[in-house]
């Protein structure tokens, strides 16, 4: 039972690697790999934290609601996504960009930004306004392929973390609504 087990886990991982493969960026043009490594940063946890900050103090009580309920749901998420991450314990694939995540966070499944970009997408979408749903959609994907093209994901990673951002965000949104929070 153990073999067949390891046998199925090494078939998803080749498969992951042939379809991860092509879409890593070459090594130049390095302008490319550049702007892609910048993207990748935009869904970091400190430019989240800096926002939602930045919605409690200018925003009013709807903006503050809004950033309340995403703060938790941010905080929740982590704590998942790094509970998995050092359960399974996949390396990230190999490579020396990204090296602050290499080394701050060296295992890739899930991936946290991916899941962070759907918890983000989703509570817009409920919470709005409209125009935050709009360009954090737009955002979204642009961001989560920047972290397979600069080769510190898997496509599985980014799957898994995608579908992880939307059940937590399930749990979020009926934790608040049921603790009377209202949008």
């Amino acid at each position: 039972m153990e073999r067949e087990a390891a046998a199925i886990r090494q078939r998803i991982a080749t498969f992951d690697r042939t379809i991860t493969l092509p879409l890593v960026l070459p090594r130049s043009p390095r302008a490319v790999r550049l702007i892609a490594t910048g993207v990748a940063h935009t869904g970091d946890m400190p430019v989240w934290i800096a926002l939602l900050a930045a919605a409690w103090l200018l925003g009013g009580p709807a903006w503050q609601t809004r950033a309340l309920v995403t703060a938790a749901g941010l905080a929740a998420l982590e704590v998942v996504v790094v509970g998995i991450k050092s359960l399974i314990r996949r390396q990230r694939p190999p490579g020396t960009d990204g090296l602050i995540y290499r080394k701050a966070d060296p295992f890739s499944f899930p991936s946290g930004h991916a899941a962070r970009a759907v918890l983000l997408s989703l509570l817009a979408l409920r919470m709005g306004p409209v125009a935050a749903f709009i360009g954090i959609v737009a955002w979204s994907p642009v961001m989560v392929l920047s972290r397979i093209a600069i080769g510190i994901h898997y496509v599985l990673d980014v799957v898994a973390g995608a579908a992880l951002g939307g059940a937590l965000t399930v749990l979020v949104l009926g934790t608040a609504s049921a603790l009377g929070v209202r949008f």
